[in-house]
This record gives C-alpha cells, sequence and structure tokens, in this order.
C-alpha cells in the first residue's frame, strides 16, 4: 500500500488551463493500493488561491471528503503556509512512510524543508513531475519548462537534499498520450458520475491542443508520475547522477552531464513501455471511485 501525498496546482476546469493534475487527483482516489494522505495546493498552471479554490470546488462537486486539503504560498515567505506545515508534521510522524508526489512548483517543499530541515529525510521517497534534460518539442514548436523553472531555488534545494527523488521530466511524460481513441472511450461510459465529470472538463483543454497543435489528445503529464508510483514496471529507468545549477534550472534544466566529480543520485524513468496498459490503468481507477 502507498501512502501518498499529493503537492499538484490542479486547474482541472479552469478555462485554458491544463486538465492533468485534476486527472492525477482522480487517479490516486480510485488506485486500490492508495492511501491519500492528503493534497497540498501550490501554484504553477496558475496562482495557488485559484489553484486552491479549483480544488475545494471539485471536491465538493464530486462529494470527496475526509482528505485534507491545505494551500500553500506563491512565494517563500515569513508565514509559514498551512500547505507546508502538514508536509512538514506528516512526515515528521510518519518518518520513512510516506510518498511525496510533487507535480507543480516545489515551493511547498522548500518551505516543509525551512520549517524542519529533516523534512525531506523523514518522507520515504519524493516523485516529482518536470525538468528537462533535452529541448522539449511538440509539434516542431519548443514547449518552455514549468515545474522546477517557477520556483527554481526551491526545485535547486530539493534537488541537492540527497533524498531519494525519481523525476519524471517533461521529455518522458510527452510519451503519456491521451489521445482520440482512449477520449471516445470515456464518452462511451454512461452513468459513472466520475466519468461525467472528466469529460466536461477535459473537453476544452482538448479542443485547446487540437487548434494548437493539431492533433485530438493531450499530453497526460502528472499521471505519467503518479503512475510510475504504483506500476513501475512500466517504464525503463535509470539512475543519474544530477549536477543542479540555479542558472539552468531558471529553464527547467536538469544536468547528467558534468566534469564534477560527484553529482546527486536520482531515477529518472525515460520510456513508457506500453502507452495502452498505461491509460487502461487510469481508466479503470477513475471508473473505481466509490462513495461520492
Amino acid at each position: 500500500m502507498h501512502r501518498i501525498i499529493y503537492d499538484c496546482d490542479n486547474t482541472m476546469g479552469l478555462c485554458g488551463k491544463d486538465v492533468d493534475d485534476g486527472l492525477t487527483l482522480l487517479y490516486l482516489l480510485g488506485c486500490e493500493d492508495v492511501i491519500l494522505e492528503g493534497v497540498t495546493l501550490t501554484h504553477g498552471n496558475s496562482s495557488t488561491k485559484e489553484v486552491y479554490d479549483n480544488t475545494v470546488r471539485m471536491f465538493n462537486t464530486l462529494g470527496i471528503k475526509n482528505v485534507p486539503v491545505c494551500k500553500g504560498n506563491d512565494t517563500v515567505c515569513d508565514k509559514v503556509s498551512d500547505a507546508a506545515i502538514y508536509l512538514a508534521n506528516m512526515a515528521r510522524k510518519n518518518k520513512g512512510e510516506i510518498t511525496l508526489l510533487a507535480t507543480g512548483s516545489m515551493t511547498n517543499l522548500y518551505e516543509a524543508y525551512l520549517y524542519d530541515n529533516e523534512f525531506y529525510k523523514n518522507l520515504k521517497n519524493i516523485v516529482i513531475m518536470g525538468g528537462v534534460i533535452e529541448p522539449l518539442i511538440i509539434s516542431g514548436v519548443k514547449i518552455d519548462e514549468l515545474n522546477l523553472s517557477c520556483d527554481y531555488n526551491a526545485s535547486f534545494s530539493l534537488l541537492t537534499s540527497n533524498a531519494d527523488i525519481t523525476i519524471l521530466t517533461g521529455n518522458t511524460c510527452l510519451q503519456a498520450l491521451f489521445g482520440e481513441e482512449e477520449i471516445e472511450r470515456l464518452i462511451n461510459i454512461k452513468g459513472n458520475k466520475v466519468i461525467d465529470f472528466i469529460n466536461e472538463n477535459i473537453k476544452g483543454w482538448y479542443e485547446l491542443i487540437y487548434k494548437s497543435f493539431g492533433f485530438k489528445g493531450f499530453c497526460n503529464w502528472d499521471c505519467a508520475a503518479a503512475l510510475y508510483i504504483t506500476n513501475p514496471e512500466l517504464y525503463e529507468t535509470k539512475t543519474f547522477d544530477i549536477y543542479p545549477q540555479l542558472e539552468e534550472l531558471k529553464n527547467g534544466f536538469i544536468n547528467i552531464k558534468s566534469d564534477e566529480d560527484k553529482g546527486y543520485s536520482v531515477k529518472i524513468p525515460l520510456k513508457i513501455k506500453d502507452l495502452k496498459m498505461f491509460n487502461d490503468i487510469l481508466i479503470k481507477s477513475w471508473c473505481n471511485i466509490k462513495n461520492i
């Protein structure tokens, strides 16, 4: 059983905003071998306030209860956020038991570390979605990295912590295509409240992607990080020494090549072996959400 706290920037349902955090949240809620210990909210896709309000609205719409939801700060500041305190306290009370899945900015993680310098060590492991190891290209268009670059100081703190870290880079997550076939499968599922919610809230996003890039579907970036926790066998993964530099992290770049003697060891999944199975697992979990 995986005990997970999910730190994210959920904008699913907001006009022109990505949907993958919300889909990941629903995946975790429906996954039989996951205990979702809490959701901490950060900035990235939008401001922390908008992300928090949107997530509360999503929970109320679907009747999701008994999962703590904590709001973070948009920047590290003197007033420690509820999210950072929750993260630090949960890690301290459950040493070596909590997996932290982080798919937005790393601000809440950094604040939790400043609040309790043992925070990173107290976690079982950390799985993040973010960063690039080479330029990120979609349909010939270079895409800017977001999650590590939007608070690069926080990212630097995490990546140099010597914690047990797995990084799902944008390059790998680009393989996590939720395409036309999967969209049609969802449309054809009737009488399921969660699937109805998903269909309603992803439509505007995949229509926007079609206008921008010419294909019907979208990259399910954050779900790729969640499935690595529950189904690591779906990935080809290598261990790298990385050499974080603040200037490079301003662009989300993760340096895996350096003349330095020693870097920081992390795991980086490089390939999703079976995309059909990946999407089958997602859809099954969404359909599996009970008690709402």
